[in-house]
């Protein structure tokens, strides 16, 4: 397929609907950026991937697919769609695809607000990051102190969060503070495979590894007066982040109904691009069955950072002598998902169902799924950086909504593969050089710092300010790292 495109404003490029499109591509990019993703389809490369404009182009051509295929600003190549892809698709004509979410269902970012300010955090820093070590199970294969059987995991995979609050895993107020109260209606275990479940039996409340983390971060910059106050933001404020999701169970769902949407495209004759963009139609038995199974990985997810959140409130009530309840949720929301959703499409409000790959949800002012306290300023965004640089608060917008369906980014995004940064960079002197910056990295794992590098990702503030400009999500406040936990 030939590209084509043309600029539509300064953080805003379009593929122009060509060949089997059905729809035309967004990207959300400064004229650098744009230009490297050009440079990558000019030269084929993607990492081991399909470039990632191609990978927009691709997914602009599934059946049912509204309005266009889009990217947000920290795009890169993934499996069929672009990581920082969005795709909205008709109920009744659309497909639903297993590349749309991702292998790592709701995978997310949770931000508590604590009492605390740096200059109390500082004297204790290390000692904080060694307790929420021993206290937060991280790494390939870790496992926690839930031990679940399959009735119980069935009862998990459908009331979500609500499941480990019941045992004493944190605040009953923490749901509301949580996407969907922290359960999606809808999930059915019965579509969900016994492998997956009992690779669950033991993980809920364990980080894992590759980019999930669990950091203490400090505020250092307020761009939003109004919107932090109603967050209850300030600067100098320590806050924890916790960036995970569905484990082992979620990689499951995914591996499962690969093969069973294989068979569903050719069952259907969907004409498919991409062997990784297999789907069904969203209303057929398959594309039912899998939605249940997501919505029920989703729930895991849910389950799983509400768990370590009551860890690492545990761990600060321990080192620094506030109680756990001290420590509020300030919001959890996810960025690998699909769902359906009311969103307007010339004028008019259909239920669509979104895939957000990479993406987080970022509902602007009014939507009633946005809690009561923030509704007047919109949802809060929790963008994840590196454990060497930055992450971000931003705010949904009315603007966004129109646009792309209440999108965001959701991280930095990669510049390089695992294998790449594992080759230039060594986890031990990392580590040194971040402690040598005040910042104090615990891993079970050198090689997994290793390819976390801050030089493997883009820059976190270039992507924010692509998107700031261009108005569908606005800075709140910027967050630096103290203590990094990982796998």
């Amino acid at each position: 397929m030939q590209i084509k495109t043309k600029k539509i404003s300064d953080y805003l490029w379009e593929l122009e609907k060509t060949g089997d499109m059905l729809v035309p591509g967004r990207i959300y990019a400064d004229e650098e950026t744009f230009g490297q993703l050009l440079k990558d389809v000019d030269a084929k490369k993607g990492g081991g991937f399909t470039p990632a404009l191609m990978q927009v182009a691709n997914v602009a051509c599934l059946p049912g697919i509204q309005k266009a295929s889009l990217a947000m600003a920290d795009i890169h190549p993934g499996y069929g769609f672009a990581i920082g892809g969005v795709a909205a698709f008709d109920i009744d004509t659309g497909v639903i695809s297993v590349a749309g979410v991702g292998f790592d269902i709701n995978c997310g970012v949770r931000v508590l607000t604590t009492p605390l300010d740096k200059k109390a955090i500082e004297p204790k820093k290390e000692q904080l990051a060694n307790q929420l070590f021993r206290d937060v199970p991280s790494g390939v294969g870790s496992t926690g102190d839930i031990k679940l059987g399959e009735r119980e995991i069935d009862e998990l995979l459908v009331i979500g969060s609500r499941f480990v609050i019941d045992r004493g895993y944190g605040l009953p107020e923490d749901l509301e503070y949580t996407e969907e109260n922290g359960c999606m209606e809808g999930a059915d275990p019965k579509s969900v495979s016994h492998r997956a479940k009992e690779r669950q039996y033991k993980q809920v409340g364990t980080l894992g590894s590759g980019n999930h983390y669990l950091e203490v971060q400090w505020v250092e910059e307020i761009y939003d007066d109004e919107a932090a106050a109603v967050y209850g933001l300030r600067r100098g404020q320590i806050v924890i982040a916790i960036h995970c999701g569905s484990r082992a169970l979620g990689h499951q769902i995914g591996t499962d109904y690969l093969k069973t949407l294989e068979e569903a495209s050719r069952k259907y004759g969907i004409p498919i691009r991409d062997r990784e963009l297999v789907c069904a139609p969203v209303k057929s038995p398959e594309g039912r069955r899998y939605l249940s199974a997501v919505y029920a990985g989703m729930n895991s997810a849910f389950a799983n950072r509400q768990a370590i959140s009551h860890l690492a409130r545990g761990s600060f009530a321990r080192v620094m002598g506030i109680k756990p309840a001290d420590v509020k949720l300030l919001y959890d929301v996810a960025h690998n998902t699909c769902k359906i959703e009311t969103h307007e499409i010339d004028g008019v409000k259909k239920q669509l169902l979104i895939h957000r790959k990479g993406a987080t949800r970022a509902f602007g002012p009014g939507r009633e799924e946005v809690p009561a306290r923030y509704r007047g300023v919109g949802q809060p965004l929790l963008v994840g950086g590196t454990m060497g640089t930055a992450s971000y608060i931003l705010r949904g917008t009315q603007k966004g909504m129109a646009d792309c369906f209440g999108s965001a980014v959701h991280g930095a995004g990669r510049a390089m593969s695992r294998v790449q940064s594992s080759r230039q960079w060594s986890g031990s002197v990392l580590i040194k050089e971040l402690g040598e910056q005040g910042i104090v990295i615990k891993s079970g794992s050198k090689s997994g710092v290793a390819e976390e590098a801050p030089g493997a990702y883009k820059d976190v503030d270039r992507v924010v300010e692509i998107m700031h400009r261009a108005g569908v999500n606005q800075k709140v406040a910027r967050l630096r790292p103290l203590v990094c936990i990982k796998g």
